[in-house]
């Protein structure tokens, strides 16, 4: 029941829009950049300090120094630009980059996104540039599984986990259904195949409303 993360990651990318400067997070959201739509053309950026990043390398084409955020080694397009890392950042805290795509611990009704830490003690701090895009790119999506791998809601009315942002998140992209967040509420844009609004809400903590 439900979408693929393959197809979750489609679903994004044909809401991306034609020339958007684009920041994609670590995990499932990098999947995004292999499904954007054959001419459309989507400059991405990564807070490492390169706009215009390229596909995944091979071992054809792999250069040890170029690497992603997320320590990947990746590829540059043609008219790509490098720079110190401070001035990736003005570039997020200016309001430069269009789309932001995180993943997500969870997401309040209200568009709060915890992503960065369980609040587990044992666990290593992973803040890196979220609180800075969250806080400085214009639009957010979340690509997320709806539910963990406990059974528990990641859609939840109040954020338990430590908050990267508030009232930040635009659209939710979850396994089941795509959920705009529109005056803090909830308001879900499309059902995943075989899924219906009642079987959905069961498995949500917070409160859904119909489009």
């Amino acid at each position: 029941m439900g979408w693929s993360t393959n197809e979750m990651a489609q679903k994004v990318a044909m809401d991306i829009f034609d020339g958007a400067y684009v920041n994609l997070g670590i995990g499932i959201p990098e999947l995004v950049a292999d499904f954007i739509p054959e001419g459309r053309e989507v400059i991405y950026h990564t807070e490492n300090g390169l706009l215009g990043m390229g596909k995944v390398a091979t071992e054809a084409n792999l250069d040890p120094e170029l690497v992603n955020a997320g320590k990947k080694y990746i590829t540059a397009i043609p008219g790509a630009a490098y720079f110190h890392h401070a001035d990736s950042f003005a570039m997020i805290r200016g309001g430069h980059i269009d789309i932001c795509v995180l993943g997500a611990y969870q997401v309040s009704e209200e568009g709060d996104l915890a992503n960065w830490s369980t609040g587990n003690p044992n666990d290593i701090p992973a803040v890196g540039g979220a609180m800075d895009l969250v806080a400085g790119v214009k639009t957010i999506y979340v690509i997320t599984k709806h539910c963990t791998k406990n059974g528990a809601s990641k859609i939840v009315k109040e954020c338990s986990y430590p908050v990267t942002g508030k009232n930040v998140v635009s659209r939710i992209y979850t396994d089941l259904a795509i959920i705009d967040v529109l005056d803090k509420k909830l308001v879900v844009k499309e059902l995943a195949p075989d899924v219906s609004f009642e079987e959905l809400q069961q498995q949500t903590e917070a409160i859904l409303h119909r489009s």
